[in-house]
Parts: structure tokens; sequence; C-alpha cells
């Protein structure tokens, strides 16, 4: 069973999955922007970026409010603080692993230390015999 906030963020990552739509979250990262402002650096249509930013609106990333003729968006950054949230789990549980993966070479190395050290004083002694 998918709850809203499984919805949500399935939304974000597919809406993030693009890198058009990562560029036009950058862009939008600096600040509001009209749609053509948006298409400028794209060679694609002003379609296809509208089609983005639908994309990028029904996952709660991009506000946008029509000014006249013009429309403005806005970068909404709640769902890639979910988002973050999520992956920060993630990220905790790689840690602790990493962290026993160091803990686990560091006794390695110190154990490798005292075998070198035993065979040179076994060597040491059977030359002094």
């Amino acid at each position: 069973m998918v709850n809203s906030s499984t919805a949500a963020l399935d939304a974000t990552f597919a809406a993030l999955s693009d890198p058009t739509r990562r560029a036009i979250l950058s862009r939008l990262a600096v600040g509001e922007r009209s749609v053509s402002e948006l298409a400028e650096p794209f060679d694609v249509s002003l379609p296809a970026i509208s089609k983005h930013l639908r994309v990028l609106e029904r996952a709660g990333l991009v506000a946008q409010e029509k000014q006249g003729r013009i429309r403005r968006c806005r970068l909404s950054a709640e769902p890639l603080h979910d988002a973050n949230d999520w992956l920060e789990n993630y990220r905790r549980f790689w840690e602790e692993r990493f962290q026993r993966l160091d803990a686990l070479l560091d006794e390695l190395k110190r154990e490798e230390k005292k075998r070198h050290r035993r065979h040179r004083k076994e060597k040491k002694d059977a030359h002094l015999r």
C-alpha cells in the first residue's frame, strides 16, 4: 500500500530523474524566472519545457503564478527537504557500516603488525642460536 508520503517521494524522485528538470530546478534555486527565461538555455521547444514544469509542479517542486501574459515559476523546496530526510537514513546506515569496516581494518592492521614483530623476533632468535 502506498501512502501519501511515499507517493510524494516517488513523484519527487521521478521529477529529479530527468537532467533537464534538474537544470530547471538549479536555475530556480537562484531565483524566480518566467517560463521563457527557463527555456532559454535548452535546445527544446517551449511546450517541452512546459511539460517538464508540469512534472515539477505535480511533484510540488515548482510553483507557477500567472502575471498578465507571463507565467512566473519559483522553487518550492519542501519536497527536496523530504527527499533529503529519506536519503539521510541511508547515509547514516552507510556511515555506520563504514565505521565498522574502519574498525575492522584497524584491528587487522594491529594483528598484522603483531605477526610481523613476532616473525622478526623469531627470525632474530633463530639467528642467535
